[in-house]
């Protein structure tokens, strides 16, 4: 029988005791009515051995449930960044829309109160406009590093052309140096 076994079934080992003390002090003529068995105490060794394997097994319990702990904590957050770029999505769309109707009723306005303008013409003028006036904000902030580079198609062509010349003119330089 296992240690375990003994501890769970300790009343079953107490009546197989008593039959036991029965046959053999019955033959010196006692009788045994009642045994009482308190405790069984195993070996240190085998009671510290016993203690480790149960905090063994609580510890293991423990990272299971801290596992799933950080788990539903991970989903949690991801859901909440989820909704919060969704909202943030929401928030530019609206934002756009708004700009959208402004410059389109800023157009309207400006072509009927301006003879002869496009609908173009005063789309020109507004961003040219806007530009400005980014570029002043830019240049009143003093924490700004901010550089401007053309982009698009046609400003990569005219970059290239303009290292070509530079680099022409600084061949041509070099050469009537010489």
């Amino acid at each position: 029988m296992a240690l375990d076994e003994l501890f769970e079934q300790k009343g079953e080992v107490a009546k197989a005791v008593l039959e036991e003390l029965e046959k053999v002090m019955g033959a010196y003529g006692y009788n045994i009515e009642h045994i009482l068995m308190v405790d069984i105490i195993p070996d240190p060794s085998v009671r510290k051995a016993m203690n480790e394997i149960n905090a063994a097994q609580r510890l293991q319990l423990a990272s299971v449930y801290k596992g799933e702990a950080e788990k539903v904590l991970q989903v949690k957050r991801a859901e909440a960044e989820a909704e919060s770029k969704y909202l943030g999505g929401v928030g530019v769309a609206k934002q756009r829309q708004a700009i959208t109707d402004g410059l389109r009723e800023n157009i309207l306005n400006f072509s009927h109160k301006v003879e002869g303008t496009s609908a173009k013409e005063v789309m020109d003028l507004i961003m040219i406009t806007q530009y400005f006036d980014t570029i002043k904000d830019l240049g009143n902030s003093s924490k700004n590093t901010t550089v401007f580079i053309p982009h698009g198609p046609g400003h990569v062509r005219d970059i290239t052309d303009q290292i070509r010349n530079g680099l022409m003119e600084a061949a041509s330089a070099e050469a009537n140096i010489q």
